[in-house]
């Protein structure tokens, strides 16, 4: 019933994926929703206008304009509540994220005035890319929504990243733009999960223990609560299929902050997570170092403090949270970063506490923040803690909200 009324422009790309789409279409249709059908021109190759307008119950349209017919793309960006391009090709990914407009779908797309979903679909040494993750950011950077890809057979014959969404999926996730029941419906989070690793030489690096299970389950929490999540995940991190988190995998600080800062303006809640390396090597050596007889000198350089950058820049509507990870004077210590880093609340964390910390599915946590009272929570799943974390961001933010 969350589709009922609402109006859908389904754009197809030229991906194998295509043939998946008037199944998606149909279920757009019964769910209750108006479709508007677009083609680029490699698209008809995979799939036909005819098939797509018969599911839809409107006519596919490939052309702007023919020669006989007019097909206003400005209107068809005003009367949508929602557009959703899947299958996204590499090529249209990067049509659209440098605002080239060659076709209907381009032309729509640019015109847009709504929630803009994309679903690529591509080979997973495309998909893995540099150019088709700048391309990713790009897009997420103007406010776009990236459906994360999935694992199984591809086209080639491969198997890998880089499979679209399940129609089933694709349905699932409108169906949460649309659920005014979810508190954080609407907002977009950051998160941040892993550890950094700092190469040394090709073959090894100064990194640390944390596995991303706290980061991850975060993430999870804010997804299941209606926010749309880019998650920033360190070397290890475990992925997660959920439809309404995308994931930014990254190696070093450097990688983790330029990620971050891409996205940081245009959300919401930040959750920085990750335990970041405060130090780099000042220069990584080409080769192997040979073990010798005197022992290695290295010379660290500081890595750029991620959460106080974030607090610098923070706006009034955004709701920033770090972490304190303690060894002595936890509390003394997560007050004063709180202050300094200009953050809304810090997770401390202990590792004198048995079972909390790196590496274990349990955690013992406290929340501090500049305008709610301290909770300690005691030791539980890490699930259950982010759940907790979860709510107390939202306790935050509505209680700025009626200020």
């Amino acid at each position: 019933m969350l589709l009922k009324g609402k109006k859908i422009v389904v754009a197809v790309t030229g991906s194998i994926a295509a043939y998946k789409i008037p199944h998606f279409v149909r279920l757009l249709v019964k769910a209750g929703a108006e479709v508007q059908v677009l083609l680029t021109t490699s698209a008809s190759q995979f799939v036909s206008a005819l098939t797509l307008a018969t599911v839809s119950g409107k006519d596919a349209l490939m052309d702007v304009a023919d020669g006989a017919t007019w097909n206003n793309h400005v209107m068809l960006g005003l009367w949508a509540d929602v557009m959703i391009i899947a299958p996204c090709s590499a090529n249209s990914l990067a049509k659209l994220a440098n605002g080239l407009c060659d076709n209907i779908v381009c032309a729509v797309y640019l015109s847009a005035r709504c929630p803009v979903y994309i679903a690529p679909a591509m080979d997973e040494d495309m998909w893995k890319h540099p150019s088709t993750k700048a391309n990713i950011a790009r897009l997420q950077s103007y406010g776009n929504h990236i459906i994360p890809t999935e694992y199984g057979a591809l086209a080639s014959g491969l198997t890998g990243e880089g499979r679209m969404a399940e129609p089933e999926t694709m349905v699932r996730i409108l169906e949460n733009q649309f659920d005014t029941q979810l508190p954080l419906r609407g907002l977009k989070a950051l998160v941040t999960a892993g550890p950094t690793y700092e190469r040394i030489d090709p073959v090894r690096f100064i990194g640390n223990f944390s596995t991303g299970k706290m980061g991850v389950a975060i993430a999870t929490a804010l997804a299941n609560k209606g926010a749309l999540v880019t998650l920033i995940a360190g070397p290890g991190v475990q992925h997660t299929n959920n439809t309404n988190i995308s994931i930014v995998d990254v190696e070093s600080a450097a990688d983790m902050y330029n990620a971050t800062m891409v996205i940081a303006n245009d959300t919401d809640i930040l959750v920085l997570a990750a335990a970041v390396a405060d130090y780099r090597p000042d220069e990584i050596a080409a080769n192997k170092i040979k073990k010798g007889d005197s022992g290695l000198v290295l010379h660290l350089t500081k890595t750029t403090d991620i959460l106080a950058s974030l607090g610098k820049i923070k706006a009034p509507n955004q709701t920033l949270v770090g972490f304190a990870l303690e060894t002595e004077n936890e509390v003394e210590h997560a007050i004063k970063k709180l202050g300094d880093k200009n953050a809304d609340m810090i997770v401390l964390n202990s590792l004198r506490d048995a079972g909390a910390g790196f590496g274990h599915d349990t955690n013992k946590v406290t929340l501090l923040s500049k305008t709610h009272p301290t909770v300690s929570l005691p030791l539980q799943s890490k699930k259950e803690v982010a759940i907790a974390i979860t709510e107390h961001i939202i306790t935050m933010r509505d209680a700025k909200e009626t200020v």
